[in-house]
């Protein structure tokens, strides 16, 4: 399948000069129709307390998997092996919403409801809290590591991208200029660049680690939403879009676009999104029913796996990506955490 390609004079592209995609790029093509694609190895495990919204499973290991209860306050840890579950009990209200392990064990969470970033020590339970410094930042979002082992966040309500440095416990925050651009997901690039997308705009966002300085990237739709997006080896930031169906490239180097339709259209409302070892792209279709895997191989240019997850899904909204065991991890809003087994 070919990319529909832009290139953009530079960052910031006028509204007026972005070209309409061809009516034909909404379209799946006829090869990548489900039947075409390659089968998924999908496992799912019910978690035990109902209706907790379990979400953004991190893999430390084949036999230690963490992720947090959005709805029900808690942090936990499943063990894949054995199908035991350990819950670590949070504030009330502290709604959870993202997690992530250092390499020292300590699990830290993003206090979505409660405008703090907490760590949870697993060998004693205890849970240290570092506020937000503007009370404007009320719901860290989504959390990533740099190569430093600090922390870098969204803050999508409040419009911000922030910086925990985990020595001294400082944050710093840098404002979006776009109002209300909801900054959703984030990565780090290999040079130290942090990267994030803006669900309330059709825009990306870098901002430099060593100035705090911030840039937003149009993209080449008005109407596109970005949600979740990925880094692969080579440094272009792929991007879901949301809105408009469709998954995304963005270079750099070249300042270039390139733009895919996802297999079920326009209404397909990509969301969760991981890059794998082989540098392929993973998406969850979440406008469908069930909820469906795709793969995406940027070297062919060619969707060529997809499976529905088991359960149905109801929204998969981040996955995690496990490079020592090869998997694919994801919450489901069906109170399950997925493995996605990759060859």
């Amino acid at each position: 399948m070919k990319p529909v390609t832009f290139a953009l004079a530079g960052a910031l592209a006028a509204a007026a000069l972005v070209p309409a995609l061809p009516a034909s790029s909404q379209e799946p093509a006829a090869d990548e129709s489900a039947a075409a694609l390659e089968t998924i190895d999908i496992r799912e495990w019910t978690v035990p307390w109902a209706n907790t919204r379990p979400r953004d499973p991190y893999a430390v290991s084949e036999n230690e998997v963490w992720f947090v209860g959005q709805r029900g306050d808690y942090v936990a840890r499943l063990d894949p092996v054995s199908g035991e579950f350990a819950k670590f009990a949070l504030e009330e209200g502290a709604g959870p919403h993202n997690l992530i392990v250092a390499a020292d064990g300590g699990v830290w969470y993003a206090g979505n409801r409660a405008a703090h970033i907490g760590m949870l020590d697993p060998a004693t339970g205890a849970i240290e809290k570092i506020a937000m410094p503007d009370a404007a930042a009320r719901d860290p979002h989504t959390l990533v590591f740099d190569a430093a082992g600090d922390l870098w966040f969204t803050v999508q309500g409040g419009n911000f991208i922030g910086k925990l440095t985990r020595e001294g416990r400082e944050v710093e925050l840098v404002p979006v200029p776009t109002e209300r651009a909801r900054p959703y997901g984030i990565e780090v690039a290999a040079d130290g660049t942090v990267w994030a997308v803006l669900l309330g705009t059709n825009k990306l966002a870098s901002v430099d680690p060593e100035t705090m300085e911030l840039t937003e990237y149009e993209l080449p739709r008005a109407g596109a939403r970005p949600r979740r997006m990925g880094i692969t080896e080579e440094g272009r930031i792929w991007y879901v879009d949301y809105a408009e169906g469709m998954v995304g490239a963005y270079d750099p180097a070249s300042g270039d676009f390139a733009e895919w339709a996802a297999p079920s259209g326009a209404q397909s409302r990509p969301y969760g999104m991981a890059v794998d070892g082989k540098n392929r792209i993973w998406f969850v279709e979440t406008g469908v029913e069930p909820n469906r895997f795709v793969g995406f191989d940027p070297a062919s240019e060619a969707f060529f796996a997809a499976g529905d997850v088991p359960s149905g899904g109801g929204t998969v909204r981040h996955m995690h990506y496990h490079a020592p065991t090869n998997t694919i991890w994801f919450g489901a809003d069906t109170n399950t955490i997925g493995r996605v087994a990759l060859d």
